[in-house]
C-alpha cells in the first residue's frame, strides 16, 4: 500500500482553491446518495461547561492538556452516534475484538467515551461489570444502566485509577488528540488487572479508492492532508495507521500477544455486497451530518476563513453523494494483554 502521507506538505491545497474550482460531479441523486501530577478526573461543575467556540461551533474547554478537534454540539454528536452504529456494523454487531470472557470482566473503562453509546452499550451487555466511561465534555446522557458510571477525564493526564484495576480497557476514535502515544498505552498498562486486555481502535484521516475515482486535487483526496497539517499546529498526529503507533506503543508498554485487524470502510453505498453497502451507507450518512464539526477546528488552525470552509465542504458533500466515487479509508484495531502476575 502506498504511503498517502509522503506528499502531505506538498501536496495540500490552500484554502482559497476551493472558491476558484468549479463544483463538478454527480448532483447525489444515485443509488448510493443520502440527503442531507494534576489529577485527571475533575467533577461536573458549570466551569466545565464553558466551552470554546470557533465559527460559531463548540469544542471541549480549554482545561488540561487535552485538543480533541473535533466538535461537540448537536450536530457532531449525531454523527458520533452514528458513526457508533457504523463501527458495530463493522464488526458484526460486536463491541469489541479481543477474546474477553464475560465471567471475568469486572472492571472495564472506556477512554474517550464521547456521547457514551459505547459505554451504555456494553453496560447493558455485560450488567455484571462496573463500567466507566471517561471525556474532556461532558456530553453523555444521565439516563443510563445502573453499572455505568462517566467521568470527565483528560487521559493526557496523570490517571487517577488504582493500578492493576480494569480487566478490559476500549479507546477509541482518540486520533490527533493525544501528544504521548507511549505515555497513554503505559497509563493503560498500569490500571489493567494482570491478564486484562486493551483495545485500540483509530481510523487512518486518508480517504482513498482502487479504481483512480478519488484524486489527489478533489476534496476527498485533500481531507487526510488538512487533517495532518492542521494536527502538526498542536504536536498531535492523525498518522497512526500509517506508522503504526498504536501497535508500537503497546509493545513498548510491555503488551503481549497483540493482535491486529485492518477495516476497509467504505463511504456510500457502492460496493455490491448488502453488508457492505448498509455499512458504507452509514458511514456516509455520518459523514453528511457533520463534516464541518469534524474539519473545521484544523481548517481554522491552517488559517482557512469560514468562505473558504464551507466552499470546500460543498465540494466535499458533492463528491461524498457521487455514486460514480468509490471511496473509502482503513481503519485500524489493535490489542493487547497484560501479562498474568
Amino acid at each position: 500500500m502506498a504511503d498517502a502521507t509522503a506528499d502531505v506538505t506538498d501536496g495540500i491545497l490552500p484554502g482559497d482553491h476551493w472558491i476558484q474550482v468549479p463544483e463538478t460531479g454527480n448532483n447525489g441523486d444515485g443509488d448510493s446518495a443520502i440527503s442531507d501530577p494534576k489529577s485527571s478526573t475533575a467533577s461536573l461543575t458549570s466551569s466545565i461547561l464553558d466551552y470554546r467556540t470557533i465559527q460559531g461551533r463548540t469544542y471541549h474547554s480549554e482545561r488540561g492538556n487535552a485538543q480533541y478537534w473535533a466538535a461537540n454540539d448537536a450536530a457532531q454528536l449525531d454523527s458520533m452516534d452514528i458513526a457508533h452504529h457504523s463501527f458495530t456494523l463493522a464488526l458484526d454487531g460486536k463491541l469489541f475484538s479481543a477474546p474477553l470472557k464475560d465471567d471475568e470482566l469486572k472492571n472495564v473503562l472506556d477512554v474517550g467515551t464521547g456521547t457514551g453509546l459505547w459505554a451504555i452499550d456494553f453496560a447493558d451487555t455485560h450488567p455484571q461489570a462496573s463500567v466507566v466511561g471517561t471525556d474532556v465534555s461532558p456530553i453523555q446522557p444521565t439516563w443510563i444502566p445502573p453499572n455505568l458510571r462517566f467521568e470527565i477525564e483528560d487521559c493526557t493526564q496523570e490517571w487517577t485509577f488504582q493500578a492493576d484495576l480494569f480487566d478490559y480497557t476500549h479507546i477509541r476514535f482518540l486520533v490527533g488528540s493525544v501528544d504521548d502515544w507511549d505515555l497513554l498505552f503505559a497509563r493503560a498498562f498500569a490500571a489493567s488487572a494482570p491478564g486484562g486486555y486493551v483495545e485500540s481502535v483509530e481510523p487512518s484521516a486518508f480517504i482513498t479508492s482502487d479504481d483512480g475515482t478519488v484524486t489527489p486535487t478533489m476534496a476527498l483526496g485533500q481531507w487526510g492532508k488538512l487533517f495532518v497539517s492542521g494536527s502538526r499546529k498542536f504536536g498531535r498526529t492523525f498518522e497512526l495507521y500509517e506508522k503504526g503507533t498504536v501497535r508500537a506503543a503497546m509493545e513498548k508498554a510491555g503488551f503481549v500477544d497483540i493482535k491486529e485487524i485492518d477495516m476497509k470502510m467504505p463511504l456510500g453505498g457502492w460496493e455490491s455486497d448488502p453488508k457492505r453497502k448498509e455499512l458504507g451507507l452509514f458511514i456516509q450518512l455520518g459523514f453528511l451530518r457533520d463534516p464541518e464539526g469534524y474539519i473545521l477546528f484544523l481548517a481554522h488552525a491552517l488559517g482557512w476563513t469560514k468562505d473558504q470552509i464551507e466552499v470546500y465542504l460543498a465540494h466535499l458533500r458533492k463528491e461524498l453523494k457521487d455514486p460514480k466515487v468509490h471511496s473509502y479509508y482503513w481503519q485500524k484495531i489493535v490489542w493487547g494483554r497484560k501479562p498474568a502476575a
